[in-house]
């Protein structure tokens, strides 16, 4: 990581503030380094004492994505945190999870006034077609204990000149070069955090149809020609939107098909 751009401490005193009547329900902590944040509560879970953990990292020394891909970052330049969500015992496994955190991400910027605010199944948030965040969502063992997820999200904030992302040929974007008045990195980190509380209470309780419509809403590759592909297999068609289990669906000759594996890629067709 080159490109280093001075930033103060994260405040968490301020972010529990911030966060209101809503700040009892979360346990942060912040790292100068790490491997990957969410590595690290992926492999050493905190103990479950009812509160939702948030870990967040000044500098990931080996920052995932999708498709194991290294998450591009520069000290200073962004927002890298990871969150351990646990479910109700009896719960199934989370279905469209990514999507719900999507969407989350998605209100709470659009709460900061970003306008143009789209999002790329099944994790990217984009601005105009370019990326400005990512997610990353991990399941953990369930071993006869309720379902719980690792949900990682990384935000732009102030890029250095000249970066770029090679999968990335939509380019990319932060929020320094979409908001005259960028907000604190506290304000940021407690505006997410309050939406993903908010929206996975209602997904707890009615799942991922009841954000389905919200979803669609801001789809970037809603009713366009679209070519998927992954696993050897390529799939050509119009992006018709999502189901009620965050499957993507797609319409092509041999009618509409449901893609939903997480290993693919999307690009629109030409």
């Amino acid at each position: 990581m080159t490109g280093s751009i001075p930033c103060p401490a994260l405040d968490l005193e301020r972010v529990l503030a911030l966060l209101g009547h809503r700040a009892a329900r979360f346990a942060p902590r912040t790292v100068e380094e790490c491997t990957s944040t969410n590595t690290e509560l992926v492999e050493r879970p905190p103990i479950e004492d009812g509160r939702i953990h948030v870990l967040i990292a000044e500098r990931q020394t080996a920052g995932r994505g999708r498709r194991g891909r290294n998450w591009h970052s520069w000290p200073g330049a962004g927002l890298t945190f990871s969150t351990l969500w646990r479910f109700a015992p009896g719960s199934a496994v989370p279905a469209g999870l990514s999507l719900a955190a999507g969407l989350a991400l998605a209100r709470a910027l659009e709460k900061l006034d970003v306008a143009g605010i789209q999002l790329k199944w099944p994790n990217d948030v984009l601005v105009h077609g370019q990326k400005l965040a990512g997610i990353l969502v991990e399941l953990l063992p369930m071993r006869g204990r309720p379902p719980a997820a690792v949900i990682g999200i990384g935000i732009n904030l102030r890029l250095p000149a000249h970066a770029t992302v090679p999968d990335q040929p939509g380019g990319i974007t932060d929020l320094a070069g979409q908001l005259a008045s960028p907000p604190s990195r506290e304000e940021l980190l407690a505006r997410v955090l309050a939406e993903l509380h908010d929206l996975f209470e209602v997904y707890a309780s009615a799942g991922f149809p009841a954000l389905r419509a919200a979803w669609q809403q801001r789809n970037a590759f809603a009713d366009l020609p679209v070519r998927i592909s992954g696993e050897g297999v390529e799939t050509r068609g119009t992006c018709i939107g999502v189901d009620d289990d965050g499957a993507l669906l797609v319409r092509g000759e041999d009618g509409v098909q449901r893609i939903l594996s997480g290993e693919v890629s999307l690009r629109v067709d030409p």
